[in-house]
């Protein structure tokens, strides 16, 4: 019934998933950590910029931002994120960069609402010490958001790892392209779709287990 799958590299298209979704996560960790200090810094044009990037982003479509990574900064700016290597490698990176800017917007409202458990007094104590804003926000608030975020970003994370199937729409070698490209050759419709089910199945169910257990051991206690 399986004898199909022998044709198709389907550990590599899993592999591409994979490295997409860890690379993307980080990046996004990263990039979303920084927007959520500017929405809460004291500088109003960070606040602003933070702000507007969120609001704008997280209402774009992520197929428009991955094809205007591989339309419009690679093949109108030149942009190749690394020297000019093969196409795949290139549009892999631009679906990298692309999913980071569209995943740190929902990073950042995960990281604001943990920032919003923290006492208001704490932060006050902190500041009455002689801290600055960043050693506040370093040293006090964002330790306690992020154990109070690990649930929401752990959502967060379930949802990049199913969008990395649209990082297809550049012609990223990943599962989602695997399974265009099987059911176009065989005529096992349902029992591919099964298949590719399983694979996202048991990519994002541990991940959202565990996660789960780590959010609940982590919690702080109020």
């Amino acid at each position: 019934m399986f004898d199909f799958l022998q044709d198709y590299d389907l550990a590599g298209a899993i592999w591409t998933t994979v490295q997409l979704a860890v690379l993307s996560a980080v990046g996004s960790l990263i990039w979303g950590t920084l927007l959520a200090a500017m929405r809460v810094g004291p500088v109003p044009l960070m606040r602003g910029f933070g702000t507007a990037y969120v609001n704008i982003v997280r209402n774009i479509p992520l197929t428009v931002i991955i094809l205007f990574a591989s339309l419009g900064l690679n093949q109108t700016l030149g942009v190749t994120l690394g020297g000019g290597d093969d196409f795949e490698t290139i549009n892999f990176r631009l679906a990298v960069l692309g999913l980071i800017l569209y995943t740190s917007s929902f990073v950042c409202e995960a990281l604001r609402s943990g920032i919003n458990t923290v006492p208001v007094g704490q932060a006050e104590a902190a500041r009455a010490l002689g801290l600055s804003f960043s050693q506040v926000l370093r040293l006090v608030v964002l330790p306690q958001a992020f154990r109070s975020s690990v649930v929401p970003l752990a959502n967060v994370l379930i949802a990049l790892i199913k969008n990395t199937t649209v990082a297809a729409a550049i012609g990223v070698a990943e599962t989602a392209l695997l399974m265009k490209e099987m059911i176009e050759n065989e005529a096992q419709l349902l029992l591919i779709s099964a298949v590719i089910a399983l694979v996202f199945v048991v990519l994002t169910l541990p991940t959202g287990l565990i996660l789960g257990w780590v959010g609940k051991k982590v919690a702080v206690k109020r």
